[in-house]
């Protein structure tokens, strides 16, 4: 039994070491990253660009006019538009314009109407500004009854209501069978934020109700902090404040595996068609695209609104860890279906709203490698300008050290802390990492070369 224990010990380590665990948010917190630039040096990238271009287009034209944007495979911002003149009014701004029947007010109106009918459990629906149609989706869960009824409602609104059937559940990205790593259940952290006195973890709101405790260790050892304000179900995100009142050393960085981390520069609203990245505490660092925003999910706890629609792949323990792209903060991971074996969708508490709604600020990259005072609000810009020669941007994989992150890779091995619990977690990870390995490392290639190319 104690060789047993060593081989989990060894196999534990070499999975924190190579997956960028976030066990309790602990890696995330006290990572040190190599020196950022100052944030007024950051390159404002194409893709950021494009994504600000047609906010911006969508909020001038209205909703009558208008039926959302989004980024094409070319970097290139296009509008959905319901006349030639605001057509017109989208090309001279350089963007491209695409006629559509129904604007984002009947696109709207369709999902109000999806709310008002009796909910069904094991459904979600969303945008989709590409088709321009409200896409419908209900799970293996839902009865082929209750699936009728929703059908009939759909068929009510128009024909711009398409329903889909697809495998798996949708849950929230909870791991409640394994053994914890709070009291209420394993997740993962997603961004540090600050009220201008004390510091706190920004993650998902089901990972657990007010007064949930989190440790950094299985063993309970290792004390982080106490969740101390949430909004779930409705929205999807909760604060947990720190022990002592502060995250510590690389308050800006998220770790994605490999010894490496991202330093975090700014906050903003996703656009549909934009690659994206997540890290979480059992699948480390995936990339996709965003799908659809204004997204609705009925999970079996309660029913959450206005989340951004992805083809990331997460698993159960995922949740709440980070959404970003370019060094921008943007959602918490709530829930979805599928896996990363198979592949999936997955939706998000958009940083922004929670941001705003809990009266908290991020925490940003600053000059000298720091901490910065936290970012002024919620805002889609990173800066402007050209990079410092030799220091690389945000986005860009930074080393993940220190002596804290140490010491909890040193924890983990210790066979004092290796509890029945620990030892169940152990060896569902073991029994995952083989086919995970493989997916893990192209992920972070991809994820390399993307970012090479953004800011070179």
């Amino acid at each position: 039994m104690r060789h047993a224990r060593r081989r989990v010990v060894r196999r534990v380590t070499r999975l924190a070491a190579v997956g960028g665990l976030l066990l309790g948010g602990a890696m995330v917190t006290r990572a040190v990253a190599s020196e950022p630039p100052e944030v007024s040096a950051v390159p404002y990238s194409s893709a950021r660009a494009a994504a600000d271009t047609g906010a911006d287009l969508v909020e001038r034209l209205g909703p009558s006019r208008t039926a959302g944007s989004w980024v094409d495979e070319d970097g290139r911002t296009v509008v959905a538009v319901t006349d030639e003149k605001a057509a017109a009014e989208v090309r001279r701004a350089g963007a491209e314009a695409k006629r559509v029947r129904h604007s984002m007010r009947e696109l709207k109106s369709a999902t109000a109407t999806l709310r008002s009918a009796p909910r069904v459990t094991g459904t979600a629906w969303a945008l989709d500004y590409r088709s321009n149609e409200v896409v419908v989706r209900g799970d293996s869960t839902v009865s082929a009854a209750d699936w009728s009824r929703l059908t009939e409602v759909a068929d009510g609104i128009g024909g711009f209501v398409r329903m889909e059937r697809t495998e798996g559940t949708f849950t929230t990205r909870l791991n409640g069978a394994r053994p914890i790593l709070s009291t209420a259940g394993r997740c993962s952290a997603g961004f540090n934020v600050t009220d201008g006195r004390s510091e706190y973890i920004l993650t998902a709101g089901h990972c657990g109700p007010d007064g949930s405790v989190w440790f950094a260790d299985g063993a309970g050892r290792d004390r982080v902090g106490t969740t101390v304000g949430r909004s779930f179900p409705g929205d999807d995100y909760s604060l947990v404040k720190y022990d002592g009142g502060r995250a510590g050393a690389g308050a800006d960085v998220v770790a994605v595996g490999d010894g490496k981390g991202v330093r975090i520069t700014g906050v903003a609203d996703p656009a549909v068609g934009q690659r994206v990245f997540r890290s979480g505490s059992t699948t480390g660092l995936r990339d996709g695209q965003v799908t659809a925003l204004n997204a609705t999910v009925n999970y079996p706890e309660g029913t959450v609104s206005g989340l951004v629609e992805t083809d990331v792949c997460a698993e159960p323990g995922d949740s709440g860890g980070p959404l970003f792209s370019e060094g921008i903060a943007l959602g918490v991971t709530s829930g979805g279906s599928g896996d990363c074996t198979t592949g999936g969708t997955t939706y998000f508490q958009p940083v922004t709203k929670a941001l705003s709604e809990l009266g908290m600020r991020l925490i940003v990259s600053a000059r000298g490698g720091a901490s910065s005072a936290p970012s002024p609000a919620p805002s889609a810009s990173a800066g402007q300008g050209a990079a410092a020669p030799g220091v690389t941007g945000p986005g860009s994989p930074a080393p993940v050290g220190g002596a804290d992150v140490s010491t909890l890779l040193s924890r983990l091995a210790d066979p004092r802390n290796i509890g029945p619990g620990l030892l169940v977690v152990a060896g569902s990870l073991v029994a995952l990492v083989a086919t995970r390995w493989i997916r893990s490392e192209q992920d972070r290639k991809a994820y390399r070369q993307h970012y090479s190319a953004t800011w070179s």
